[in-house]
């Protein structure tokens, strides 16, 4: 019996102990004892937790003893405590390093981002999906430091310029954009498929020697995991498109008061004896613009296996435009594979394949005579359907929608892209890759001009139909082999040595050919095999071209305890696009950094997690604008004599230069990166300087004796002018997860460039970018002076009385004499009068001060984020005014001068001969803006919801990309450029880019 209630007791006991509860406290430090508030502390399989308090410490009661509860704070690693006393706890938790040792793609191999000596910027995929871009190189806009995107068109399929610390050089200033490690085009790949943007801003890129000095883009595309399960990946979206806005310009009773006025003020006839009855008339960009349907669909799906990773993907997007869809639209399809495995343990095998398909219509758009200038330029008092039969409004200017409906265009091009990767590590720290990329691009196009008459003299009425159709194909080829060598030795003495050899070919040919008569004058029989009409001109062109790029490459990287950094590399390149004594150079770069953090006296901050100052110094090239001009080309004109008769023939076109080669960069670069307060706030700053050396300047004066004037040919191009480049970047970026429910993120860049031409060879001043008709050109190269500054007449107000006229230097060497209401120019040079010789700085079109600005934050199961783009300290020529005296005008000459004391800034209404017309900073707008280029709110299931849907995400999310632009310019778009480096700003009518409203989903299984 005691033996039986000893068992018992026994018992009792032990079930009271193994469910015993007891209250738990503690604090949660980081390594150096620090108390970390906001940690979350969770018992496991439960749902039961805390946070720490702002010093540290938490309570929990009635715990089970033997129970685990798991300690998480953002940036450290998650620790699991075992409870088995009521004893405060001290639970100390370790730095997360993931971040810094994240690998990172710089060229020719990787490096951990702790290690980079280089400015490098990553944008990740997550960046990708926020912004949602049609074309991949919007996710650069606003996301890293340094770096300006800008549209030439908002047109679908438009594309995008890409600038990387700034206008270097006088020709193409485009980065070279390396894809899986092949030569490509961002505008070719999906967007979705794409995993990370490496940008090497600095002397880094030297590793791609003749190519590097414009930056570098590395794209690096999605692939599967290993050993994991296959997932699979549908995102989709649709919505709408709009114009963001629509220029004030005057309505028809506005439109009839003011040229009343003018033709008064010249004692002409009245053209409206009766305004009163005209009303608003019509409103010609409402005509032309309309809501536009956008689409995009993108399925994929990857996993992979113990030896094995796949990745497939699919999309197409279906973008119609907001100027006349049915004649203005794209649509784009990618199909993607990424392939890898071992064949075995030494040996790894990569394919990828990326197939695009593109279609697009166009209108006219940025010039003289398109539908958006005409829209500007039409008069309101004309109907819909009314054409300009007597040609009131002058011979360039016609309906806009007659315009429109007589446009017929269509272009489609595919191509296949990709590479084929072997990967051998014969030895422990030694791996050799060798690896071919290709590209063949194929594309053709028709444009159909029907028989039209828009009315007496117009200059695009068109007596005989054409057709005009091309085609053309684009190869190209990059085989890189090289081996990368790691080690260390004495344990301290970190190693890695890059050895290596690239070739690279591109060709192809083109076919050009018009058709005259269409049967019908008719877009359905357009096509050259059915107009049979004759032309006693040449009615067919054709081009071919072949380029070769042969490469050896080294690279030295060293560190001593991984604290001391520095790297050293070379490259020797031969180009055929020069002559053989100019073919073959040598760029080489150093690069260094110091761990600051990593020394004693830093290693117990509690402020600063990490600290390093880095530099680089290297000599890179620029191809891009100098192929064949070593040789003489037969695109000049000439009459020869045969047998008594003139026969005309070709001759010599350009003047060849066989010394010209290409342009050299020289990059300094001094950089810190900061981590600060438990790496919540990460900080990279920069400043650079970069010398842009033997610009290739176009039309170089030499003697008439050269033949460079006659018909067809030209003035040779000469290696000889250079640019500095100098500025200062800065990047913040603060991420802090507050509690479980909410967490939040900011990220800020600003750069800061400075660009000036340093010299150019006896004084020669480059011109370009063109403003009205018949006038001399706005934009310059000159010593001195920013590239592509704006070059004309400086004004001073308006002239009030004929008092003030007479006191001023005359004006007549202008082609008119200044009369009250006229505009007043500056005689700059101080000669007494006023003529073309007064020109001077205007402006620039590049900005001084880049900056982005993006926000978000996290709330349950609720998402934010918003993405801002701003350009500060530039200007924009407004030239989409058409120099005729019965067009239409915007409405800020409602303010002109009507008499004495009216206006000192807008000149008088008149269709007398006045200088007003002439190209002065009138005509150069503050173009500066802060743009909101995207805003997105996302809501996403639940983990029990879609667990028990036997899925792994489901996200709804509404998104507005190009939300609205605050700015004082008076044009569509402050940010649009054709992106020349000289006429560059230049507004003849941009196509704005579209507002778009979409709604989409991302959905996993």
């Amino acid at each position: 019996m005691r033996h039986t209630l000893f068992k018992i007791l026994t018992l009792f006991f032990i079930t009271f102990a193994s469910a015993q509860h007891i209250d738990v406290s503690g604090t949660v430090q980081d390594e150096t004892g620090f108390p970390i508030p906001g940690a979350n502390i969770i018992i496991k399989d439960t749902s039961k937790g805390t946070t720490t308090d702002f010093d540290g410490h938490f309570t929990l009661n009635a715990v089970e003893i033997g129970s685990t509860i798991s300690v998480s704070y953002i940036g450290y690693i998650t620790k699991e405590v075992v409870i088995s006393s009521s004893d405060e706890l001290t639970i100390q938790l370790q730095e997360d390093l993931a971040q810094l040792d994240e690998v990172i793609v710089v060229g020719y191999g990787t490096q951990k981002k702790k290690d980079v000596t280089g400015a490098v910027a990553i944008v990740n995929s997550e960046t990708i999906e926020a912004l949602r871009p049609v074309d991949a190189a919007q996710a650069l806009q606003g996301t890293s430091a340094g770096v300006s995107v800008t549209a030439p068109s908002g047109s679908p399929g438009g594309g995008f310029n890409i600038l990387i610390r700034g206008v270097s050089s006088n020709g193409d200033n485009g980065p070279l954009v390396i894809i899986d490690g092949y030569k490509g085009d961002l505008n070719s790949i999906n967007p979705s498929d794409i995993e990370t943007f490496s940008i090497l801003k600095d002397a880094q890129a030297a590793i791609y020697g003749i190519e590097g000095a414009n930056g570098v883009v590395l794209v690096t595309t999605k692939s599967g995991k290993r050993n994991a399960k296959a997932r699979i990946n549908y995102d989709v979206y649709s919505g709408f498109q709009e114009t963001t806005r629509e220029l004030p310009y005057l309505n028809a009773t506005e439109y009839a008061l003011i040229l009343n006025e003018s033709y008064a003020a010249n004692g002409q006839a009245l053209p409206f004896s009766n305004v009163s009855d005209l009303g608003t008339g019509v409103d010609w960009q409402d005509q032309i613009f309309n809501s536009a349907p956008i689409t995009s669909h993108n399925l994929s799906a990857a996993g992979g296996g113990e030896k094995s990773t796949y990745y497939f993907g699919g999309s197409i997007l279906e973008q119609d435009g907001i100027v006349a869809s049915d004649k203005s639209n794209y649509t784009r399809a990618n199909a993607k594979i990424k392939l890898a495995f071992d064949v075995f343990d030494k040996l790894k095998v990569t394919t990828s394949a990326n197939y695009f398909n593109n279609n697009r219509k166009t209108i006219g758009e940025n010039a003289l005579g398109t539908p958006l200038f005409n829209a500007l330029n039409y008069a309101p008092t004309y109907s819909i359907d009314q054409q300009d039969t007597s040609g009131f409004l002058g011979n360039e200017v016609v309906n806009p929608i007659s315009q429109i409906a007589n446009t017929y265009n269509k272009y489609s091009g595919s191509s296949i892209e990709g590479t084929f990767q072997l990967e051998y590590k014969p030895i422990d720290g030694l791996t050799i890759t060798s690896r071919i990329g290709v590209k063949s691009y194929n594309d053709n196009a028709k444009v159909f001009s029907p028989i039209v008459n828009y009315g007496s003299g117009k200059v695009f009425n068109t007596d005989r139909s054409t057709v005009t159709q091309t085609k053309n194909t684009n190869n190209s080829y990059t085989w890189d082999t090289f081996a990368n060598y790691e080690n260390t030795f004495g344990e301290n003495h970190n190693t890695s040595f890059t050895l290596g050899t690239t070739a690279q070919r591109a060709w192809g040919d083109n076919l050009n050919a018009t058709g005259f008569d269409v049967p019908n004058n008719s877009w359905e029989f357009a096509d050259i095999s059915l107009a049979n009409g004759l032309s006693e001109a040449k009615s067919t062109s054709s081009y071919i071209y072949d380029s070769r790029l042969s490469s050896y490459f080294a690279r030295v990287q060293y560190d001593y305890k991984s604290k001391y950094l520095i790297s050293g590399m070379i490259r020797r390149d031969g180009a055929s696009d020069f002559s053989t004594d100019n073919r073959i150079d040598y760029f080489s770069s150093a690069t260094a950094g110091w761990k600051i953090s990593d020394e004693d006296f830093l290693k117990d901050s509690n402020t600063i997690n990490f600290l390093k100052l880095r530099a680089s110094y290297g000599v890179l090239g620029n191809n891009n604008n100098g192929q064949d001009l070593y040789r003489s080309l037969l695109t000049g004109e000439a009459t020869y004599v045969f047998d008594g008769s003139l026969v005309t023939g070709t001759a010599n076109g350009r003047i060849p230069n066989p010394d010209a080669t290409w342009e050299t960069a020289e990059k300094l670069d001094i950089g810190l990166d900061i981590n600060l307060f438990n790496n919540k706030l990460e900080v990279v700053a920069d400043y650079f300087v970069e010398d842009r050396n033997d610009l290739l300047i176009q039309d170089f004066p030499v003697s008439g004796i050269l033949g460079g004037g006659a018909p067809g040919a030209g003035l040779p191009t000469v290696n000889a002018g250079t640019s500095r480049n100098k500025g200062v970047e800065l990047f913040l970026n603060y991420k802090q997860a507050v509690n479980d429910n909410f967490s939040f993120g900011v990220s800020y860049n600003v750069t800061h460039i400075n660009n000036e031409v340093i010299s150019v060879s006896n004084g020669v001043v480059s011109e370009g970018g063109s403003f009205g008709v018949g006038q001399p050109f706005i934009s310059r190269m000159e010593e001195g002076q920013p590239l592509g500054y704006f070059y004309g007449l400086k004004t001073d107000g308006i002239f009030q009385n004929q008092a003030e006229v007479n006191a001023h230097p005359s004006q007549s060497g202008l082609g008119a004499t200044a009369s009250p209401g006229d505009i007043r120019f500056v005689d700059v040079n101080g000669d007494g009068e006023i003529t073309l010789d007064d020109r001077t700085y205007l402006g620039k079109p590049q900005p001084d001060y880049i900056m982005g600005l993006n926000l978000n934050f996290e709330y349950r199961n609720f998402d934010f984020s918003s993405y801002m783009y701003a350009e500060l300290g530039k200007e924009t020529v407004r030239n989409y005014e058409r120099d005729q005296p019965n067009v239409n005008r915007l409405n800020l000459y409602l303010d002109r001068w009507t008499g004495e004391g009216t206006s000192n800034s807008v000149p008088r209404a008149t269709t007398g001969a006045t200088s007003n017309k002439l190209f002065s900073d009138f005509y150069v707008e503050d173009s500066a803006f802060l743009r909101i280029q995207n805003i997105q709110l996302g809501y996403s299931l639940s983990d029990q919801v879609i667990d028990k849907l036997g899925i792994s995400k489901f996200r709804l999310y509404v998104s507005v990309n190009n939300a609205f632009t605050l700015t004082k310019y008076n044009g569509y778009d402050p940010a649009a450029t054709n992106g020349d480096a000289i006429g560059g700003g230049v507004d003849y009518g941009f196509y704005p880019i579209s507002r778009q409203f979409l709604l989409g989903l991302n959905l996993s299984i």
